[in-house]
C-alpha cells in the first residue's frame, strides 16, 4: 500500500518535471531554428541572395529542419503531458485545449514541407533544368511564405491553448495563479500576431518581435518551474479527490 501511494504521489511531479524538460528543449530548438538558421539564410526581398544562402549553408539548414521535427514530436508529448496534469480542473476544457494544440502542430508540420520544398528548388536535379534559375529562386522564395503563412496558421490555434491552459492553471490550485494570468497574455499575444499578419501586415511589421516578448517570458517561466517545482501535490490530491 505504501508503495502504491508513493507512485500515485510522485507520478505528477515526474509529468511536470517531465514536461518542464520537453517545453525547455522546445523553446531552445525554436529559437535556434528562427535566430541561427532561418533569419541567417533568408533575406527579405531578395530570392536570389535566399537560395545562395541556402546552397551554401545546406547543412545547416537541414540541421535546423530536423530540429524542428524533433521540436514538434517533443509537443505532442508535452499535449499529452498537460492534458494528464490539468484535466482534475476541468476534463472538458483540458481535452479542448490538446485539441488546439494538435491542430497547431499538424498545421505547423505541414508547412514544414514548404522548407523541404526550398531544398528540393535549390538542388541540381535533372527535372530542374526546364526551369530559368530566377524562376527556381522565385519559387523556393515563394514556399518560405507559404511556411511562414502556416506557422502563423498554427499560432492561431496555439494561442487559443494557450489561453484554455493559462485558465486551468489559474483555477488549478496546485499551480501558481501567476503562471496561469501570463499563459494567457501570452495566448492572445500570439493570436493578435499572427491576424495582424495576415490582415495588416505594416502593423504586424510595428509588432514584431516586441509582441512576442511576453510570450517568450511567459513559457520559459512556465517550463522552468515545471522543472524546478513541479505542482503542490497536497493541493493536487485535495483537487482530484474534488473532481
Amino acid at each position: 500500500m505504501n508503495s502504491g501511494l508513493g507512485i500515485a504521489e510522485t507520478s505528477p511531479l515526474r509529468y511536470a518535471r517531465l514536461a518542464g524538460a520537453l517545453y525547455l528543449f522546445i523553446i531552445v530548438a525554436g529559437i535556434f531554428n528562427e535566430a541561427f538558421v532561418l533569419d541567417k539564410l533568408i533575406v527579405s526581398g531578395d530570392a536570389t541572395a535566399t537560395v545562395h544562402n541556402i546552397r551554401a549553408s545546406e547543412l545547416l539548414y537541414r540541421i535546423g529542419f530536423a530540429g524542428t521535427i524533433i521540436m514538434l514530436a517533443c509537443a505532442v508529448a508535452v499535449t499529452l503531458l498537460f492534458y494528464v496534469l490539468l484535466r482534475p480542473v476541468n476534463r472538458i476544457l483540458a481535452l479542448l485545449a490538446t485539441c488546439f494544440n494538435l491542430v497547431s502542430i499538424s498545421v505547423d508540420l505541414s508547412s514544414k514541407l514548404s522548407l523541404f520544398t526550398v531544398l528540393l528548388l535549390s538542388g541540381d536535379a535533372a527535372y530542374l533544368q526546364s526551369f530559368e534559375p530566377d524562376q527556381l529562386h522565385a519559387l523556393a522564395y515563394v514556399s518560405l511564405r507559404v511556411h511562414s503563412a502556416g506557422y502563423n496558421i498554427s499560432l492561431v490555434f496555439f494561442g487559443m491553448n494557450c489561453l484554455i491552459w493559462g485558465y486551468l492553471l489559474y483555477k488549478s490550485g496546485y499551480f501558481p495563479r501567476i503562471l496561469g494570468i501570463l499563459l494567457v497574455i501570452c495566448g492572445i499575444c500570439y493570436i493578435v500576431n499572427s491576424f495582424a499578419w495576415f490582415l495588416a501586415p505594416a502593423i504586424a511589421g510595428k509588432l514584431f518581435p516586441a509582441i512576442l516578448l511576453p510570450c517568450l517570458v511567459a513559457e520559459a517561466s512556465l517550463c522552468l518551474w515545471l522543472m524546478v517545482k513541479g505542482i503542490n501535490l497536497e493541493k493536487w490530491k485535495q483537487r482530484v479527490g474534488a473532481s
